[in-house]
C-alpha cells in the first residue's frame, strides 16, 4: 500500500517525523512531498536535520505569497505528482494552504484523503487556517482527531463515518524528543528558570492590524518589568512590525530568529509561561507543564481553556492575564497517550 504524505508549514515537519517513522514501520510505500510552503532554514530544514524526517521525495518550491497564488502553485505542482506516483490514500496534516491543496488535488483525482488533526474548530470562521480545515475534513474520508471534542463537532456537522479518536501526534513527538531538548539557548541569554516569558506571534489578525500588533508589543513592554520576554520573532511579523514603524517597541524585548523545534523545547521547558497565537505551541506548552496565554478571540484546543489550563485574551488584557494565577494541577491524557502515530499506521492498514 503507498501513501503519499504532504507537508509544508513548520508543524506538518513535526508531525512527520512521528507519523512517517510508524508507516515505514508498518510496511507501507511512503511518498513524501514537500510543498516549499516555508523555506526559511529554522522553520523547514532543520526538522529533517535534528528530527531525522525521510528527506522529501519531492520538493515543489511553492515559496510565500498570497492564499490564492500559494494554493493555486501548490495544487498545479501536487497533482503531477499524485498522477505519477499513483498512492493508495494521500495524508495531510493540519489548517495550511498545503492541506487543503492536497486535499482538494487528490479527492478531485479520487484518491482517500486522510487528515490527520480533523474536526478542529474556532473563530473567526473566516481566519484562512479555520477555512482550510472545515474544507478539508469535508472531503476528506479518513479523520484523525486529537482529542474527543473533535469528534464531537465531527458529529455534530453530521460526520461520523471514517472518524477515529487517535490522540495528538504532538504528544507522541514531545514524549519521543524530551531527551533531547536543546537548553543552550537559555544559556547563551543568560535566562533564569521560571524567570521568563515566551512568545510567539504571527496570525494575520494579530500582525496585519497595526492598532492590534502595537497593543501586543506594549504588553509585552509592561511584562518586562517584571519577567524578561523571550520573542523568537516570525518572518511575517519582523516585516510588519517594520512597516508599521514599531521597531522602537523591540528595544527591550529579546527578539531572536525562530528556532528549530528541539531548541524551542528546550526554552519552553525552563520557562515560566507563553503568550502565543501559535496552535502547535497551546499544547506544546500544556505537555511542559507550563500555562499559556493564547492571544486570539478563539482556540480550536478549547479543552485547555475550559480546564483554566491556558487562557484567551485580548491585547489589551495580555499583562493582567498573565499575572492573574497559576494552574493548580495539570490534568493528564487530555490528547491521548503517546500513541498517536501508531494508531493511525494501524488504522490506515486495516482493510477497506
Amino acid at each position: 500500500m503507498k501513501i503519499a504524505t504532504i507537508v509544508g508549514a513548520r508543524p506538518q515537519f513535526i508531525k512527520e517525523a512521528v507519523v512517517g517513522e510508524e508507516l515505514r514501520k508498518a510496511g507501507f510505500k511512503h511518498v513524501l512531498i514537500h510543498t516549499g510552503q516555508h523555506y526559511d532554514y529554522n522553520m523547514s530544514e532543520v526538522f529533517f536535520k535534528s528530527l531525522e524526517i525521510k528527506e522529501p521525495d519531492y520538493n515543489l518550491g511553492v515559496g510565500s505569497g498570497s492564499h490564492a497564488v500559494q494554493t493555486g502553485l501548490t495544487m498545479m505542482g501536487l497533482e503531477e505528482v499524485v498522477i505519477k506516483e499513483k498512492p493508495d490514500v494521500v495524508l495531510v496534516y493540519g489548517d495550511t494552504n498545503a492541506t487543503v491543496a492536497g486535499a482538494l488535488v487528490s479527492a478531485k483525482l479520487k484518491i482517500p484523503v486522510a487528515h490527520v488533526e480533523a474536526g478542529m474548530r474556532q473563530e473567526p470562521r473566516d481566519m484562512p487556517e479555520e477555512i482550510n480545515r472545515v474544507l478539508t475534513d469535508r472531503i476528506s474520508s479518513i479523520l484523525f482527531c486529537p482529542s474527543q471534542t473533535a469528534v464531537k463537532n465531527l458529529k455534530k456537522e453530521g460526520m461520523e463515518k471514517g472518524v477515529w479518536f487517535t490522540g495528538d501526534v504532538m504528544y507522541d513527538l514531545f514524549l519521543k524528543m524530551e531527551k533531547n531538548f536543546d537548553y543552550s539557548v537559555a544559556e547563551q541569554l543568560d535566562l533564569e528558570e521560571d524567570e521568563y516569558v515566551v512568545v510567539t506571534i504571527h496570525r494575520d489578525f494579530n500582525t496585519d492590524n497595526r492598532e492590534r500588533l502595537e497593543e501586543i508589543l506594549k504588553q509585552l513592554n509592561m511584562i518586562v518589568k517584571d519577567k524578561r520576554v523571550i520573542f523568537p520573532i516570525h518572518p511575517r511579523t519582523r516585516r510588519r512590525v517594520k512597516e508599521f514603524g514599531l521597531e522602537n517597541h523591540l528595544e527591550n524585548l529579546d527578539i531572536i530568529d525562530p528556532l528549530d523545534y528541539l531548541s524551542m523545547m528546550g526554552l519552553v521547558k525552563h520557562s515560566w509561561k507563553l503568550i502565543t497565537d501559535s496552535g502547535g505551541l497551546q499544547k506544546e506548552s500544556y505537555f511542559a507543564g507550563k500555562q499559556a496565554v493564547v492571544v486570539m478571540p478563539d482556540t480550536g484546543w478549547v479543552e485547555l481553556v475550559q480546564k483554566r489550563i491556558n487562557a484567551l485574551s485580548e491585547p489589551e488584557q495580555i499583562s493582567n492575564v498573565l499575572f492573574s494565577g497559576s494552574v493548580n494541577q495539570f490534568e493528564k491524557g487530555i490528547y491521548g497517550l503517546g500513541d498517536a502515530g501508531k494508531r493511525i499506521a494501524a488504522i490506515l492498514g486495516e482493510p477497506g
